[in-house]
């Protein structure tokens, strides 16, 4: 995803984090081993997680199919 610039929380240290970049799709990754591989989600699936999360309980079943490959 040319473009997208990597996101990491302000919450984060500067050990066992993951940055995230969206352009269409998620793009999830260790800050630790960046070149070790994405994981990637559809935008829909991250927001339900992220809304799961701000709700303190874990997010229904992903209601957009399986995950994308990086």
């Amino acid at each position: 995803m040319p473009g997208a610039a990597w996101r990491k929380s302000s919450y984060s240290g500067s050990e066992e984090c993951v940055e995230v970049r969206v352009a269409g799709l998620s793009q999830i990754r260790d800050t630790k081993d960046r070149e070790g591989g994405t994981l990637s989600v559809t935008t829909r699936s991250w927001e339900a997680l992220l809304a799961g999360v701000h709700a303190r309980k874990p997010p229904g079943r992903p209601h957009d199919g399986p995950v994308a490959p990086a």
